[in-house]
């Protein structure tokens, strides 16, 4: 077992508990198990986790804070509001090679909404993604980029709606999802009903 600094073992049975959860499912998945693909003992794993449900919830609030990292970072160098919401509606992560994993273990949170604490971390993690995009929106209303006839709350959401729904399917691998027999896809729609054509 080689020995890691604390913060570089926590990242490391995040990574390797994202792997585990995707693969296995919340319920099926034991600190034993994580503990062997690890390559540590169990007790390592309670040094820096309480529990296996409080090692799930650090997994759900890591995947929550770097989708908004992704996002940020692609925004930065962005010309005009337009660029940065059609960047914000092309990019979903959950889509992305080599970020399904997180993804896939959010869908196993989603089916663990009983417990009151992975139910406020997936809440977290959607109330600060709708906050992130309503700023957006609201920039690209205040700028005329985008109709104000409905709001950037009411919009925000249903960008959320449709991008966890496209990006479930994608991670299920549900070939052809989004698109037509002409090769349309829903992200143009999206696009060109919220920021008209290019």
């Amino acid at each position: 077992m080689t020995r890691l600094k604390a913060d570089k073992r926590r990242e490391q049975l995040l990574d390797t508990a994202a792997v585990i959860f995707a693969t296995r499912g919340y319920a099926r998945s034991t600190t034993a198990q994580l503990a062997k693909a690890a390559g540590v003992t169990e007790p390592i794993i309670y040094r820096h986790f309480a529990s296996k449900k409080d090692l799930f919830i650090a997994l759900v609030e890591r995947a929550a804070q770097r989708t908004l990292d992704h996002w940020r970072q692609r925004l930065a160098d962005a010309k005009d509001t337009t660029e940065r919401l059609r960047r914000l509606l092309g990019d979903n992560p959950m889509v992305l090679e080599g970020s399904r994993e997180p993804y896939l273990v959010l869908m196993q949170a989603i089916t663990e909404v009983d417990d009151k604490d992975i139910r406020k971390a997936v809440t977290s993690h959607f109330t600060n993604l709708h906050g992130f995009l309503v700023k957006e929106l609201k920039r690209a209303q205040d700028e005329r980029r985008v109709l104000s006839r409905f709001s950037a709350e009411l919009i925000a959401w249903t960008l959320i709606h449709i991008g966890l729904g496209y990006g479930m399917l994608a991670a299920l691998g549900v070939e052809g999802q989004g698109e037509d027999k002409h090769g349309h896809h829903v992200q143009e729609l999206i696009e060109r009903l919220l920021i008209g054509p290019a």
